[in-house]
């Protein structure tokens, strides 16, 4: 409503312009609408909270004294503040899958964990609180967490393959986030039933059912899945435990690669080239994952209502997994042949898996 009383009429305008002046580097009206997308709840609290001392001073212009009771009072902005608080990981990870730079389908079960993290770090904070304003943020939490799981609960078998390939072909983590996820439940990564073994295992039947079978003209075998509900930890989906898995984390014992097994020289009853392909990806999973020059870590300080969304998101195609495939491909490396899975598979973008729909959570 204030939106509306200060855009109404140009000297309004120019009231509310003068009160910003040596105050700010560049003067902004309030936002009376943005258009229904991602982030469109954020959009409007931000502008209204930065402007927010500029509206009061506005306000105490004698002739606007009337409109004084329709301010905002200071509680009211402890809420707004609190709830683009909640709103803004939605919008980093919106951001960031939304990137057309490079490919970002191998961040997609990032964005899922980090979601049921954020939303279960935030409803056990509140759980306890009896304020009214905090049940109510409480409740509508909740609400996103059960959509968010039905999302989950959704992924078909044929995504869930292609999303766990993604992330393996990252270079720089390959199972390393799998065995994070056991070691974070005391399981050991190799035994049969682990998260690493089990996706190691998927990924390989993957290779073999959908390229080597071909290449050897030979029939394709039913594509051999893992059970959807693993796609995230079991415990995180649902709501037991909260991973905080850094997803370059570079803490993880290396030396678990460095001892090879199960790597064949030669295939027999293969062809050349599909021995080769099953030869690099075997080759590829025991060994350590790429150390990058650098990172694309998100500065804390941006995002907040004073930053620029596209600053915030200036670093998240850093390491380029696509730059690394390519020289594997043009310098003929150990994984050439493998590079021809990653092209395919990173050839699809995150807006055709069920977690872009997640994001409008936020």
């Amino acid at each position: 409503m204030l939106a509306v009383l200060i855009t109404l009429t140009p000297g309004r305008r120019n009231e509310f312009i003068d009160c910003q002046k040596s105050k700010v580097r560049i003067a902004v009206l309030p936002i009376m609408d943005v258009k229904t997308r991602w982030n469109s709840t954020l959009e409007l609290l931000e502008p209204a909270y930065r402007l927010r001392e500029f509206t009061r001073e506005s306000l105490q212009i004698p002739k606007y004294s009337q409109y004084r009771p329709l301010f905002t009072t200071q509680d009211e902005w402890t809420i707004v503040k609190y709830v683009m608080e909640v709103l803004r990981p939605f919008r980093y990870r919106t951001l960031w899958v939304s990137k057309r730079h490079t490919v970002t389908l191998h961040h997609v079960i990032t964005v899922y964990n980090d979601m049921f993290d954020h939303m279960d770090g935030m409803m056990r904070a509140l759980a306890k609180n009896k304020t009214q304003w905090k049940q109510d943020v409480f409740f509508a939490a909740k609400l996103a967490r059960q959509r968010l799981s039905k999302y989950y609960a959704e992924v078909t078998p044929t995504t869930g393959m292609l999303l766990i390939s993604a992330q393996i072909l990252d270079p720089f983590r390959k199972l390393r986030s799998f065995r994070k996820w056991d070691k974070g439940m005391d399981i050991n990564p190799e035994d049969e039933t682990s998260y690493t073994t089990q996706y190691q295992e998927a990924f390989l039947n993957y290779v073999e059912n959908e390229y080597c079978a071909k290449l050897r003209r030979g029939p394709v075998n039913k594509l051999e899945t893992v059970p959807i509900s693993n796609l995230v930890p079991s415990t995180t989906a649902s709501g037991s435990y909260q991973s905080s898995v850094d997803q370059y984390d570079l803490s993880s014992d290396d030396g678990e690669y460095l001892t090879p097994y199960n790597v064949p020289e030669t295939t027999a009853g293969l062809s050349d080239r599909a021995a080769r392909l099953l030869t690099a990806a075997r080759l590829y999973l025991n060994s350590p994952p790429e150390a990058p020059k650098n990172w694309g870590q998100i500065n804390p300080n941006l995002n907040d209502y004073n930053s620029d969304p596209m600053e915030i998101s200036s670093t998240f195609w850093i390491p380029d997994i696509t730059d690394w495939w390519r020289q594997q491909e043009e310098t003929h490396s150990k994984y050439a042949d493998l590079s021809n899975v990653a092209r395919d598979i990173f050839s699809i973008i995150p807006h055709g898996v069920g977690v872009e729909a997640s994001l409008s959570l936020g």
